[in-house]
């Protein structure tokens, strides 16, 4: 299943991966999230997951991703029952309001079914367990402009765009001060209101 949505609450990502590992009725389970912002990592995060678990039953995700016309997002049972592996994964990462993110949970099977029930109450003890975890950071919406500067009005802008959380990531300096800055996107109209830009 994919879908995109758009959500405006306060979202949230993780900077770098974490697992968690636990032995549900013989069975051993190993969840994930990591940090992915497009759909190729995401596919590429599976491969590499695929690669080192060559032998588990089961690996099945949940994936939410910003883009530009929303959140895109899917989950997969891999061969779980429909709606108990996926889903149960799923609805935690959307319950936190997490983006760029890959949450995986590998089954080993130990010899012990565990019914639908069962199931969707692993797969999603074990999403909220690696969840739990993981060091959120909140998402900030970041956009990037361009100004032209006279050289004797760079220090007041250094100190406005510092001011507002942002940086300059390109300056290019002849006759004036050309330079390419980001910052939060809510901030835009603070440093706007100061200097126009390019």
């Amino acid at each position: 299943m994919l879908k995109t949505e758009l959500k405006e609450s306060q979202m949230f990502y993780v900077t770098e991966p974490y697992t968690f590992e636990d032995i549900i009725k013989k069975s051993r389970f190993i969840s994930a999230i990591f940090p992915c912002t497009s759909e190729q990592a995401v596919s590429q995060q599976l491969k590499t997951l695929q690669a080192e678990h060559p032998h588990a039953n089961h690996i099945a995700f949940a994936y939410r991703v910003k883009t530009n016309e929303g959140v895109i997002y899917r989950f997969h049972d891999a061969g779980e029952p429909t709606g108990t592996a996926g889903k149960p994964i799923f609805h935690h990462a959307e319950g936190k309001n997490l983006i760029n993110v890959l949450i995986v949970v590998i089954r080993y099977f130990g010899g012990v079914k565990l019914g639908a029930g069962g199931l969707t109450r692993a797969y999603g003890q074990m999403a909220k367990q690696v969840i739990d975890t993981a060091t959120l950071q909140p998402y900030i919406e970041m956009t990037t402009l361009h100004f032209t500067l006279d050289y004797e009005r760079f220090q007041a802008f250094d100190y406005a765009l510092k001011k507002v959380n942002g940086q300059i990531i390109e300056q290019l300096f002849a006759g004036q001060i050309h330079l390419t800055v980001t910052l939060p996107l809510e901030k835009q109209g603070d440093l706007e209101s100061q200097f126009a830009p390019a």
